[in-house]
């Protein structure tokens, strides 16, 4: 196998580290750096992205302490897989087989509820183009949406909630319904700026996506 960006060597050297940060998550205190490293090199060498889910399934089955730690850490990075990559479709249904066994057999649990959680958004995830920033990862940890603030001129700046699945657009649609604009002729759209420049923002672009571009 051909190294990969970023210095990475090859598929399956990486795949060994994978897996040894996965066995580091169990006990990591502050787990939200190590579950972006995955991320990253999953979007990096997407080969691996299968590999991971089947790692995590196979740590959310029968773990010694269900609900414990250890445990949730894993159905968390497994929520943040399930917002940033759709694995193949082998892969989909043993997972989706995963996620209706643990709701049956632990219901109202907090596996339950992650569970519950990665089967909707299976259904919207449509593939990333930046992992999830690091706050991003905190409020799917939760099971949340972030709030994005959208400055609109001549207007207070509005606040607003987004899930990792958003579009511009539909920020777009949701402020002019606010603003009271829906009738106005003109197009709206959002705007990135920076120190450096300012350009729209692709109407089908992930909200998301953005966010990690600032962090």
């Amino acid at each position: 196998t051909a190294p990969g960006p970023c210095s990475y060597t090859t598929l399956r050297d990486e795949a060994v580290k994978l897996f040894n940060s996965l066995q580091q998550l169990e006990s990591e205190r502050d787990p939200v750096p190590l579950m972006q490293g995955v991320l990253q090199t999953c979007l990096d060498l997407p080969p691996l992205v299968d590999e991971i889910y089947c790692q995590l399934v196979k740590q959310t089955t029968e773990p010694p302490a269900p609900g414990g730690q250890g445990d949730l850490h894993y159905w968390q990075l497994l929520t943040c897989m399930s917002c940033t990559f759709l694995p193949s479709p082998p892969v989909l249904r043993f997972l989706r087989f995963h996620l209706d066994r643990t709701e049956k057999r632990f219901p109202s649990s907090e596996m339950a509820k992650y569970a519950c959680f990665i089967r909707e958004a299976l259904g919207k995830t449509k593939g990333r183009e930046c992992v999830p920033s690091l706050e991003e990862i905190l409020v799917l940890m939760q099971r949340q949406e972030m709030i994005c603030t959208v400055h609109c001129p001549g207007a207070p700046a509005c606040s607003v909630a987004i899930s990792s699945h958003t579009t511009a657009e539909e920020v777009a649609q949701e402020l002019v319904s606010r603003l009271g604009l829906s009738q106005s002729p003109n197009l709206f759209a959002l705007y990135e700026q920076s120190r450096r420049r300012e350009q729209p923002v692709g109407s089908a672009t992930l909200l998301a996506d953005v966010l990690t571009r600032f962090e």
